[in-house]
């Protein structure tokens, strides 16, 4: 007896779903790289790293972290957009890759939506404004905003890289006080803060924790974080949004794979990241990084993502920066 073309199509999807579900039962059956677009040292990495041995043992496969740095992490993020979409090259990202990275470079080869599957959000990372106390004075915001107009363009500011969040929150700030500072762009946190340090550069934006132990020993000052309210673990130091309304610029960091991956796949991996997140030497070791464990499922991390480019459309309108 002929099969009509209806059935023929519904015994292929048939059997096509009972493969996905065998190939999601059994994966991963080999070794998943884990790429950061940072160099080695920065935020994104060491995140990468607490996070890559737990979901090595709760899926029983190795997650090999590459570093895959440049152009504000873009270079790696493509790498992950043009991979086959079987869950075995995966990225931890930042908001400076999907949300920034669109209104920073005109021809950026991916689109932060369409080529990636959300897995699930793993951390908020809040920033901190600091200056180097040896070779300024600046030792608050207002001392910051007040020197910077009186000597415009004579500051120079750091970031990892064009592109990522600290370098958007910095121009924006620059916009919202009036100020002008110029833009040194280094590759990765490892290599702006010795910049700070060394005097190459007055003031930089920086990850709470990398920063707190220079503030301790008083290299450095700690004039101002970038999320909503005062930072838990530094009260004494003022939000930036005291000063300025609705100033919040807390970095996302989360997981991603090539746009196709499959849905059973993709509630193995956020189910595997949720549990990794909720393990107390995880949760203490994230937020000695000074990273607050933060997830959400691939949905709603889909949203959080939609959402920033909105937002950040408008941060980039504010500060005037244009892709090129």
């Amino acid at each position: 007896m002929k099969l009509t073309m209806k059935a023929r199509f519904l015994a292929v999807a048939s059997l096509m779903a009972v493969a996905t579900a065998a190939f999601a039962e059994d994966y991963p059956t080999h070794p998943v790289r884990f790429l950061v677009g940072w160099s080695t040292g920065g935020t994104v990495d060491s995140l990468a790293r607490v996070l890559a041995p737990r979901l090595s043992q709760i899926l029983k496969q190795t997650f090999i972290v590459e570093n895959r740095p440049g152009a504000g992490g873009t270079v790696g993020t493509y790498q992950v957009a043009k991979a086959a979409p079987d869950g075995y090259t995966l990225m931890l990202a930042d908001i400076g890759q999907l949300a920034i990275a669109p209104y920073i470079y005109k021809d950026l080869p991916y689109d932060p939506v369409k080529d990636f599957t959300p897995i699930g959000l793993a951390a908020l990372v809040p920033l901190v404004v600091i200056s180097n106390s040896k070779t300024t004075n600046i030792k608050t915001m207002a001392d910051l905003v007040s020197y910077a107009k009186a000597h415009p363009g004579k500051l120079n500011y750091a970031s990892p890289g064009i592109g990522g969040i600290h370098h958007i929150a910095m121009e924006v700030l620059k916009s919202e006080a009036g100020i002008d500072m110029v833009h040194v762009p280094y590759k990765g946190s490892g290599q702006s803060m010795p910049g700070l340090l060394g005097g190459e550069v007055q003031v930089m934006m920086s990850g709470f924790t990398m920063a707190a132990p220079y503030g301790k020993s008083g290299q450095v000052n700690l004039l101002g974080v970038t999320s909503p309210k005062r930072f838990s673990d530094a009260p004494n130091v003022p939000a930036i949004s005291e000063f300025y309304k609705g100033y919040d610029f807390t970095s996302e960091v989360g997981i991603i794979g090539p746009a196709g991956l499959s849905p059973e796949v993709v509630a193995k991996l956020s189910a595997a990241l949720k549990t990794a997140l909720e393990e107390p030497e995880a949760i203490g070791r994230i937020k000695m990084l000074g990273d607050i464990p933060s997830w959400l499922s691939a949905q709603d991390y889909g949203e959080n993502i939609r959402q920033n480019l909105k937002k950040y459309k408008r941060a980039a309108e504010l500060a005037n920066i244009t892709p090129n």
